[in-house]
């Protein structure tokens, strides 16, 4: 009982994507420049701009 449910908890989904089946990011293409490296550069500034303003709020 005991290896069969380490047996069911150690499987892969099939809705997970796998490693082996990713492409490498193509720079030409403006969409996948804006999603991995403009994005990511705006959410921290978002977010460094949010905790500053919270942290002026308190004080």
């Amino acid at each position: 009982m005991h290896l069969s449910l380490n047996i069911l908890a150690t499987q892969i989904s099939h809705y997970t994507p796998d490693p082996s089946n990713n492409s490498p990011v193509n720079f030409s293409d403006p969409f996948e420049i804006i999603v991995v490296i403009i994005l990511p550069i705006v959410a921290i500034g978002l977010y460094i701009y949010w905790k500053k303003t919270k942290k002026r709020n308190e004080e």
